[in-house]
């Protein structure tokens, strides 16, 4: 998270805010959170461990878009397997879409 706030600080730059491990009432916490522009943007971010953990994952996010009152969402699954399939996906889940990004 240290590297986060210092690469994604000048970003913003004054702009926005952002959150790292913004608390929901029900006390789940969403990774990131920015305000920018006007605009909200929840982040989830993952290591890959499968593709039910993976699921899971965006069932997790699905719920915080549903308390933040958003439509979409983003996910960062960091996959550290030799034989790893890099990219960009969207999944939708509901009336919910998660763009999730694997590297």
């Amino acid at each position: 998270m240290i590297y986060l706030k210092r690469d994604l600080k000048p970003i913003i730059n004054g702009t926005g805010n952002y959150y790292l491990e913004a608390q929901t009432r029900d006390a789940g916490r969403t990774d990131v959170v920015v305000d920018y522009r006007g605009e909200q943007f929840v982040v989830e971010m993952k290591i890959w461990r499968g593709n039910e953990y993976n699921e899971r994952g965006e069932r997790q996010l699905a719920e915080y878009l549903d308390y933040f009152r958003q439509k979409k969402g983003y996910m960062l699954s960091f996959n550290f397997n030799r034989k790893k399939e890099t990219g960009m996906k969207t999944i939708t889940l509901g009336d919910r879409i998660i763009v999730e990004a694997i590297v």
